[in-house]
C-alpha cells in the first residue's frame, strides 16, 4: 500500500516534489564544460503559476537561461538547462534533508542531452533519475 502523497512511478516523467529554490533572474553556476560560467534564469519550462507570481524551479527542473559570463562564443546566448544543485534544503521521501553549497545547472538541448562532455561537482539524485543522459556523464551523484 502506497503512502499518501507518493505518486506511482511512471518512467522518466515521474518527478518527486522538491522545494523550489531558484527564482527568475537568479544567477547560477554552470556545472559543465560547455564554455559558460555564470547563467541567469529567464524562464522555467512547464511552470504553471498564478497571475503575477514569480515562477520558481527546483532540482531536476528544466529552465531557460542566458549566459552572463563565459567564452565569447556562448556569451549573450539563450539555452535550456537542467538544475542539478540548489542551496535551499529539500526533503527526500526517506526523510533525509539535502542541501548543496551552491546553485548549479547543466546546459542541455530541449531533449535533455547535455552540451558539454563532463560535469564538475556532485549532482542530485533527483536530477540524475529524471535526465539519464546527464547521469551518464556525472562524476558524483548524491
Amino acid at each position: 500500500m502506497a503512502k499518501r502523497g507518493i505518486k506511482a512511478l511512471v518512467g522518466i516523467s515521474y518527478k518527486p516534489r522538491v522545494s523550489k529554490g531558484i527564482l527568475l533572474n537568479s544567477l547560477i553556476r554552470c556545472a559543465d564544460n560547455s564554455g559558460a560560467r555564470v547563467l541567469r534564469v529567464i524562464g522555467v519550462i512547464g511552470a504553471k503559476t498564478r497571475l503575477r507570481r514569480i515562477p520558481s524551479a527546483g532540482v531536476g527542473d528544466m529552465i531557460v537561461v542566458s549566459v552572463r559570463e563565459g567564452t565569447p562564443e556562448v556569451r549573450k546566448q539563450i539555452f535550456r538547462a537542467v538544475i542539478v544543485r540548489q542551496r535551499k534544503p529539500y526533503r527526500r521521501i526517506d526523510g533525509t534533508w539535502i542541501q548543496f553549497e551552491d546553485n548549479a545547472a547543466v546546459i542541455t538541448n530541449e531533449f535533455g542531452e547535455p552540451k558539454g562532455s563532463e560535469i564538475r561537482g556532485p549532482i542530485a539524485k533527483e536530477a540524475a533519475e529524471r535526465w539519464p543522459k546527464i547521469a551518464t556523464i556525472a562524476t558524483l551523484i548524491v
